[in-house]
């Protein structure tokens, strides 16, 4: 067999039909390298230049919105402070009646305050006799008893200041109660005052007690020395009237 039989391993001759063009040095053309698809765009990027632009400014005024209504809210709830006395009223105007909130920020009226509930008793002695005992300072007490306590109980950090709080607020100026709910703090005091002569041991051996009298002395905490503010140093005292123990039966309840 030649080269001019037509079998599978006939060479072609130049020219000829069905020959590969010839590339450099007789070998064939290397083929184009792909080309990468182009990544679609979206969201903002696949906006025009204009809308763009367009929503950078939206989304600028709506930041600067945020932040001004978070610092209105929050000069709302915190406490009187130089800001809110000279800008109250444009804060007020921001945040009512719309977005009114209904709570403070650290506490909502921060104490200023120094209140100390105090107790006497008049005893009926063993002799048939009657003396009445000096000012028992029931909050001193609990105070000693928190100083330098690592986990003091809740007894001792609020059942008496809470229970002259609910006697404050059920009760008038002339110290009269105000419905059920002020005859109901009456009862609360005399228990927990009694509680707290008991044990002292105020009414003595074969003493008891017949009679109790609650005050407070209310002193003003002092501002520190950089303000301008002028508070009186004086004690304030509220007292009450002798409340009979025996009458409506907290004695036995108690013992």
């Amino acid at each position: 067999m030649d080269v001019h039989d037509g079998g599978s391993n006939a060479l072609h001759e130049a020219g000829e039909p069905g020959a590969a063009p010839a590339g450099p040095q007789g070998s064939p053309p290397e083929p184009a390298p792909p080309q990468a698809p182009r990544e679609a765009r979206t969201g903002v990027a696949a906006l025009s230049l204009r809308y763009q632009i367009a929503v950078a400014v939206t989304l600028a005024v709506v930041a600067v919105a945020v932040c001004v209504h978070i610092g209105m809210v929050f000069l709302h709830v915190a406490p009187s402070n130089t800001v809110t006395k000279q800008h109250g009223r444009a804060i007020d105007d921001w945040i009512y009646p719309e977005f009114e909130q209904n709570w403070k920020l650290f506490a909502p009226n921060p104490l200023q305050q120094n209140i100390a509930v105090q107790v006497r008793a008049q005893i009926d002695t063993a002799d048939g006799g009657a003396r009445t005992t000096g000012w028992y300072n029931l909050s001193a007490e609990d105070g000693r008893a928190i100083d330098g306590n690592l986990l003091p109980s809740h007894t001792q950090q609020n059942e008496l200041r809470r229970a002259w709080d609910f006697f404050v607020a059920t009760h008038d100026s002339d110290n009269r109660p105000v419905g059920l709910r002020g005859s109901l703090a009456e009862t609360y005091m005399r228990r927990i005052v009694l509680m707290r002569l008991d044990r002292e041991e105020a009414a003595g051996k074969g003493g008891a007690i017949d009679l109790v009298q609650i005050r407070s002395r209310t002193t003003n905490v002092r501002p520190p020395r950089w303000s301008e503010e002028k508070v009186s140093d004086q004690p304030v005292y509220r007292v009450l009237p002798w409340w009979s123990i025996a009458a409506d039966g907290t004695e036995g309840d108690v013992k």
